[in-house]
């Protein structure tokens, strides 16, 4: 039967391994008894049959035996368990010695005659086994006497019995003591889960700050309190990020919202011209752009997100991608006679579309804070296994507490300037997604009153081509 608990599983398991190995041990131990025991036995028939050989070769003739029997019931006299039967060749000849109570001269037809030792086992007619062991011996005429020597062995099979009843009545016991020493150290061991289950027990969407403790813990479990402790700290970090995209969000739509309403109830509170009504939905589909781009570009992040996004990649010149957003981007630059400049060539595995959105957002932004009559640096650069497309123009640049939120959805470092021009707050978190998605990341450095720059950084592919030519510059508006 099947149980929910584990530690009650795991215990069980032990138990049932613990007793089988006990049971075996038993087994074992009574098996390898009883053969040292019919070992020593057969060897303690050896030792006697030799010596009774030595006696018996001083014999001259059978009859000898039988009228001084003194030197061979010294080596049988006083071992109770021993019987001794001597008998000679010729048919019909009586016993010449019978030493104890044991009748062996039946079990002579089954012991084999010969030089070799032979032996067998028997049982009596009390059910006490018998070892005899039969050796045909030459006296000194030359004769030979057929000698049998049994052994008693009640006194092995008492003790094997006493052995039996012993593991019988201590197994148990045993069996008892190691399911509890199971359960103890299963409990014991399993005690960890119990921390786990209270901090899972803490989590929530409220509240992900609760951690494991890594103090004391096996190996295995610590490799994995580490790994929940990550995932707790990711989902933490993903939380506080969501909430605080969701609070930026509400803020961004708000302001629209309101001015819409706003325009919309000044419009409406009274009989207006037609012009007035004409400007009022102008200035409502203008707030309604502005909407709309916020929610493309949410779009957009969301789909940068999903990693299904990377099954279209393939080979992309970032030199010619480049190109061809300057040429997007040449009337905005010319108004402000700003320069454009593309200088090298590389490529890289991508989407050619998102890694041109990302030079966009980059490039706009540059156009959009370079002064009057100055340049746009764009260089693309191969160094290690890194790619790098950076986009650089000079100005007031951006102040050094700035630089690690820029990549933040709508983070602004003036933000009344970029709402003025109609931006979201989202150019730059578009691009550290794509980059996230292309396995590489966005850099920026800038040096305040002097030069900004922004960098696309790309993993190298390993069977991008060689050439590298610098692609020529691009047009420029003075």
């Amino acid at each position: 039967m099947r149980t929910s608990s584990l530690s009650m599983r795991l215990g069980l398991t032990v138990s049932l391994m613990g007793a089988g190995l006990v049971v075996l041990l038993a087994t074992l131990a009574y098996l390898a008894l009883t053969h040292e025991l019919d070992k020593l036995a057969r060897k303690g028939l050896e030792n006697k049959l030799e010596q009774l050989e030595h006696s018996l070769s001083q014999s001259l003739a059978p009859r000898d035996i039988s009228s001084r029997p003194h030197s061979l019931l010294d080596l049988v006299m006083g071992h109770d368990n021993i019987y001794l039967t001597i008998m000679s060749t010729q048919a019909n000849t009586p016993v010449l010695l019978s030493v104890g109570a044991k009748p062996q001269q039946p079990l002579l037809l089954d012991v084999p005659a010969g030089k070799t030792l032979a032996y067998l086992n028997w049982v009596d007619g009390h059910g006490n086994r018998i070892l005899s062991a039969s050796r045909m011996v030459a006296l000194r005429n030359g004769e030979n006497v057929r000698v049998l020597l049994s052994l008693d062995r009640s006194d092995d099979e008492a003790l094997l019995s006493a052995y039996l009843r012993s593991t019988v009545i201590a197994l148990p016991l045993l069996l008892i003591l190691i399911g509890m020493g199971a359960w103890w150290l299963v409990q014991r061991g399993l005690a960890p889960l119990q921390q786990f289950s209270r901090v899972a027990a803490q989590v929530s969407t409220q509240d992900l700050t609760h951690r494991l403790a890594l103090d004391n813990l096996p190996k295995e479990l610590g490799e994995l309190a580490q790994g929940i402790n990550f995932m707790l700290h990711r989902l933490d970090d993903g939380v506080r990020q969501l909430s605080q995209f969701s609070d930026d969000l509400a803020h961004e739509l708000r302001a629209p919202l309101t001015n819409l309403m706003g325009k919309a109830q000044v419009t409406l509170s009274r009989e207006r011209p037609s012009q007035e009504y004409q400007a009022g939905l102008e200035s409502c589909v203008e707030e309604m752009e502005r909407l709309s781009r916020i929610v493309s570009d949410m779009l957009f992040l969301a789909q940068v997100s999903h990693p299904a996004a990377r099954a279209g990649f393939a080979q992309v010149s970032l030199g010619d991608e480049a190109q061809r957003v300057m040429e997007l981007f040449a009337l905005s630059a010319e108004d402000k006679q700003v320069t454009l400049n593309l200088r090298g060539d590389a490529w890289v595995m991508g989407d050619r579309l998102m890694i041109q959105r990302a030079i966009s957002n980059l490039l706009s932004n540059a156009i959009r804070h370079t002064p009057t009559a100055s340049t746009v640096l764009l260089l693309v650069e191969t160094y290690g296994q890194r790619v790098s497309l950076s986009v650089g123009n000079p100005g007031r640049g951006i102040e050094a507490h700035h630089l690690p939120h820029l990549f933040e959805r709508f983070y602004r470092a003036d933000s009344s300037r970029t709402r003025a021009e109609g931006g979201t707050g989202l150019g730059l978190a578009i691009v550290q997604s794509i980059m996230h998605l292309h396995q590489g990341h966005a850099d920026v450095s800038s040096q305040p009153g002097r030069f900004t720059r922004f960098s696309l950084v790309f993993p190298r592919p390993c069977d991008a081509p060689s050439d590298t030519t610098p692609a020529a510059p691009a047009r420029s508006a003075t």
